[in-house]
């Protein structure tokens, strides 16, 4: 919440309208940012309504250890209930599956540029 009222802000200082997606942490973990699932479709009404902002999609990186299926399924279903267009799921290990689901954008970045370093 309080980065979407300093986006809203930014926006009407600037001027400018960037597309914007809400992270929804569709594995509720403490560690990932993001909006839970029960809370999504109203924070959307709200960013929209409330807070005028351009909310273009939803974006989701499910947990690490887990099937992501389920979770891309579920993004794609809190997508299409509150009418967003763009769906941003998948990595370059199952941007597959993500297509399958509807994945609209897909995050291949070490499919093409390889693993990160280790720092």
């Amino acid at each position: 919440m309080k980065l979407a009222r300093h986006l809203a802000e930014e926006i009407a200082r600037s001027g400018r309208r960037p597309d914007l997606l809400i992270e929804v942490n569709t594995g509720e973990e403490s560690q990932k940012a993001g909006i839970v699932p029960a809370d999504a479709d109203a924070f959307v009404a709200l960013c929209r309504e409330t807070l005028k902002l351009p909310i273009k999609g939803l974006m989701c990186i499910p947990p690490q250890d887990e099937e992501p299926s389920p979770h891309f399924a579920l993004l794609a279903k809190i997508a299409a209930r509150n009418k967003l267009e763009t769906v941003s799921m998948g990595m370059s290990g199952d941007f597959e599956i993500a297509a399958a689901f509807g994945a609209t954008e897909v995050r291949v970045g070490s499919a093409i540029f390889g693993a990160r370093a280790k720092l």
